[in-house]
């Protein structure tokens, strides 16, 4: 009986210590979930935050524009300005979770070369920069300058980053 015991003893043991160690991982499965975003209207909700005229671009574009590596990615939508201010969306479904670093990276840089750019002809434009939305979730990567943050993030929330 006392090796039943035991034996009972140490399997509870090592559940919990399985348990522990999980939670303790840093994310939950909820965190690191995929999802599923109709990139397209995500693009569309985003461009009803910027008070100008934003007009969708080709892929083509985009991969001239951001230096992304188009094969690895599946899906594309971005919207751009006409150069006048800084507002701009995009939206990428990478084909593999992996790319969605570099390509946070690149966008970054993105910010980083028209903060530059914006200082020297239209300062008002850097805060917008200053205040750009870089999300990645799953397969997904979201960008977007705007005039209103508060709004873009609310929808970016929703969208489920």
């Amino acid at each position: 009986m006392k090796n039943k015991t035991k034996a009972l003893v140490l399997a509870c043991l090592c559940i919990f210590a399985t348990l522990m160690l999980t939670a303790c991982g840093g994310k939950s499965s909820s965190d690191s979930a995929d999802v599923t975003v109709d990139a397209k209207q995500l693009c569309k909700d985003l461009e009803g935050t910027i008070d100008s005229e934003v007009s969708e671009v080709s892929s083509d574009v985009i991969a001239s524009t951001y230096f992304f590596d188009m094969d690895k990615i599946e899906e594309s939508v971005a919207a751009l300005n006409s150069g006048s201010n800084a507002c701009e969306v995009v939206v990428l479904k990478c084909k593999d979770a992996s790319y969605t670093s570099e390509a946070e990276d690149l966008l970054k840089k993105r910010v980083e070369s028209q903060s530059e750019l914006f200082a020297s002809y239209n300062a008002p434009e850097v805060a917008k920069l200053d205040a750009a939305i870089i999300k990645a979730k799953g397969n997904y990567v979201v960008y977007c300058v705007t005039d209103d943050t508060d709004k873009a993030n609310e929808i970016i929330k929703n969208a489920g980053f």
